[in-house]
């Protein structure tokens, strides 16, 4: 009896190590986003919360709708980016679906940008997609749904 337990033990063990390393990268994993925009202002939690109290933008969260779910800054879209190019500046948006039907119809109307945090590239690629669209008042909080809590800042849920 006590090998069995030993063996079953061992087995465990195996197979979860070979499932974890078989899983897709963690976010802690991926590069970091940019730390710039060009042609957009990358902003902090507090501006972004100052822009929320001034009903002076609209917030687009590029997360999934199940992170969406769970919290999100108060107001926003949920606009899901679905990410399938590299997390680099030069991605291959032709790999990539994103829905420009929640946008607003004024390219002029002020736009906030979020996803997770730092390793969030949806929001970075949405928020670029969103340039090249015609948009003219981009924004982008770099640190995301992660800075917004960390900065203990009303959320919805």
């Amino acid at each position: 009896m006590q090998d069995r337990r030993l063996f079953v033990g061992l087995m465990i063990q195996v197979l979860t190590a070979s499932l974890v390393t078989s899983l897709p990268a963690r976010a802690q994993d991926k590069p970091q986003t940019p730390t710039r925009l060009a042609g957009a202002k990358v902003i902090s939690p507090q501006e972004a919360h100052a822009l929320l109290l001034g009903g002076k933008a609209v917030f687009l969260d590029a997360r999934s709708p199940l992170s969406f779910a769970k919290g999100h800054i108060p107001g926003s879209i949920s606009v899901f980016y679905k990410e399938k190019s590299e997390f680099a500046e030069n991605f291959d948006a032709s790999l990539d679906s994103f829905d420009f039907g929640k946008l607003p119809p004024t390219k002029q109307t002020a736009l906030v940008f979020y996803s997770d945090g730092p390793t969030g590239w949806k929001s970075y690629k949405a928020a670029v997609l969103a340039q090249r669209r015609g948009y003219v008042n981009v924004h982008y909080l770099r640190s995301g749904w992660a800075g917004w809590e960390a900065a203990g800042l009303p959320k919805e849920e």
